[in-house]
């Protein structure tokens, strides 16, 4: 995994990380399983929170994979119980960050997989489109349904977004179950530009006839 570490919590645009080279932002609606997604994917228990008010987070946490390399929560977009002018400014603050930050170089959309495709999902894929860069949808919570169903679920989001000219990439994803971990992972760490540490590899096991000492060959060199 990532092994990401909490680095800042940032509520206003100017304050955005100066050294950072290269960002991936994790969006979704309030509920939808980011914060789980997020702990996954860093290797950690309790790097992101999940509020137990939806929609009250209101900050960009940015958590650092590596040098210059940052895994970014936004907000979850779930306003209802937030006030008006509490929900212009979140919008201002995500609105501006993934329009205008040229260190980001991809989005990552949770959505829950029993409630894909929310109104606030389909008005975050149309928005964040013309800025060309890439989007990786992670249909979470795919334990809760059984496997046919979760294909077709894959099936009818990737005929809606092929229909919408998206070229968004939809995988499915479990925190619980780690379904899909490694696939989330992969494209993470190609868009951070991360190569992953290489496994350690051991010598083959040794069966019990042959792990015993064999006495060296006679040196062919020597003198009788």
């Amino acid at each position: 995994m990532l092994n990401a570490r909490f680095f800042s919590t940032i509520a206003h645009i100017r304050d955005l990380p100066e050294g950072s080279q290269r960002e991936v932002a994790f969006a979704g609606r309030s509920n939808a399983g980011k914060s789980s997604a997020i702990n996954s994917i860093a290797n950690q228990k309790r790097l992101a929170f999940a509020s137990k008010t939806p929609g009250r987070t209101q900050h960009l946490n940015f958590f650092e994979a590596q040098v210059g390399r940052f895994l970014v929560d936004l907000p979850g977009y779930g306003f209802a119980k937030a006030p008006f002018t509490q929900q212009r400014a979140w919008q201002q603050l995500i609105g501006g960050y993934l329009a205008d930050r040229r260190q980001l170089v991809g989005l990552v959309l949770i959505m829950d997989i029993r409630h894909p495709l929310t109104d606030l999902d389909r008005h975050l894929l149309d928005w964040f489109r013309p800025t060309g860069k890439p989007i990786h949808i992670l249909l979470s919570k795919a334990d809760k349904l059984s496997r046919s169903q979760a294909m077709q679920v894959i099936r009818t989001v990737q005929t809606e977004l092929s229909e919408a000219g998206s070229s968004a990439r939809v995988q499915l994803f479990s925190s619980t179950h780690r379904i899909g971990l490694e696939e989330a992972e992969t494209v993470i760490r190609l868009w951070l530009d991360m190569v992953k540490p290489a496994k350690a590899t051991l010598p083959p096991a040794l069966d019990a006839d042959s792990a015993t000492m064999q006495p060296s060959a006679p040196d062919s060199q020597a003198t009788p």
